[in-house]
């Protein structure tokens, strides 16, 4: 036998698994040998979504990009809080009328989304409590809603409960959810175990170090909520079928102590794990890889802004073009939508995000914060 190789020879005797595999398996070929911009086939849906099925986005400040691109595609995204008439553009766009499918604000966490949830569909009840500032009253769990605050504390709570509405009625209609994860680390009330949007002190109230206690969840904790409010969403509306991604816009800051990059590893890495595992699992939920369309090294970081915080316009149009593109390879019918409760009409209201991704991030208040 010839040993004088430099590495091992491919067998002859019989065949293996390899030799029938695609093209877009192999790094070579699917990665390497490509222009960036060709790189494709990342993703095969698991199941269609009819051009006028109701459609739920929510998450992290990258999934107003998602609802933005399904209203622009004709497809029936559904904005569960319309904004009242009358408003100017820019009022709409401060008070975040048509970012999210509710005015929830930004979800970064999966037990943020659980909540949310528990909240809606009467399993738990939310706090009672409302900020207070300069005469003006904020509500805690969404304190970057309504930037002018509410005149009252009981118009904070009735505007809370509007949106809980409208969480369980758009859940109930809608076929697919899109939900977008974003951190692992939160906040939480020690006495009640709330979980806060952001740090308190940061966007709105102020910070007891006795009350609030710094999180950051394990894949386990993810895993759990997660599935709960899979289960949740699933109880209300058995029809639903859920799309994970997972936002490519790093941490602002990390409360650990720790190294910004190393801790949005973490948080990205427990994310992107947690997807693929209840993607794998179930049936009813699928993983769509926007994370790795923006982070992945072959693209060298030019999906982002200067800042390597900000995914620049280009980066959002290829992350779409590959989500697009992935469902016209799935035109399979989609799943008849639940006619119980169709909720309010898709609204007509353009997002207009025009001030940047960090408008959209309550987190990027962090930034004030740092010493340089």
């Amino acid at each position: 036998m010839d040993t004088t190789g430099t590495g091992p020879s491919p067998g002859t005797a019989t065949g293996n698994p390899y030799q029938s595999l695609p093209p877009r398996s192999f790094w070579r070929s699917a990665v390497a040998e490509p222009d960036m911009a060709d790189i494709g086939g990342l993703w095969s849906p698991k199941f269609g979504i009819g051009q006028d099925e109701p459609v739920l986005t929510a998450g992290s400040c990258f999934a107003r990009h998602i609802g933005r691109a399904l209203r622009e595609r004709g497809m029936n995204w559904r904005d569960a809080e319309p904004a009242p008439p009358g408003l100017t553009e820019a009022e709409r766009t401060a008070r975040h009328y048509g970012v999210f499918s509710f005015r929830t604000g930004n979800i970064y966490t999966a037990a943020m989304l659980r909540q949310w949830l528990s909240w809606a569909h009467g399993e738990s009840a939310p706090p009672d409590e409302v900020w207070s500032e300069d005469g003006r009253f904020y509500d805690p769990f969404r304190p970057a809603v309504e930037p002018a605050g509410h005149a009252t504390a009981e118009e904070a709570l009735a505007a809370r409960r509007s949106t809980l509405e409208a969480v369980r009625g758009a859940v109930a209609g809608a076929g697919v959810l899109v939900f977008t994860l974003g951190l692992t680390e939160a906040w939480r009330d020690r006495a009640t175990g709330v979980v806060h949007p952001v740090c308190p002190g940061t966007v709105r109230g102020s910070y007891d170090a006795e009350r609030y206690a710094f999180h950051n969840f394990t894949f386990a904790e993810v895993y759990d909520d997660l599935s709960a409010a899979v289960e949740l969403a699933r109880a209300a509306n058995p029809r639903l079928r859920v799309l994970l991604t997972v936002s490519p816009v790093p941490l602002t800051a990390t409360a650990t102590g720790g190294h910004a990059l190393t801790a949005t590893t973490y948080s990205k890495s427990v994310l992107r794990a947690v997807a693929g595992q209840l993607a794998l699992e179930r049936g009813h939920v699928d993983y769509f890889p926007a994370y790795e369309l923006v982070t992945g090294f072959p693209f060298k970081a030019t999906r982002y802004e200067p800042n390597l915080r900000t995914v620049s316009p280009e980066g959002v149009a290829f992350v779409m073009r590959h989500f697009f593109d992935g469902l016209a390879q799935c035109p399979a019918e989609a799943p008849a939508p639940n006619r119980a409760d169709p909720g309010p009409p898709r609204s007509a209201e353009p997002a207009a995000p025009a001030t940047g991704e960090d408008f959209w991030c309550d987190d990027a208040v962090l930034d004030y914060y740092n010493p340089r």
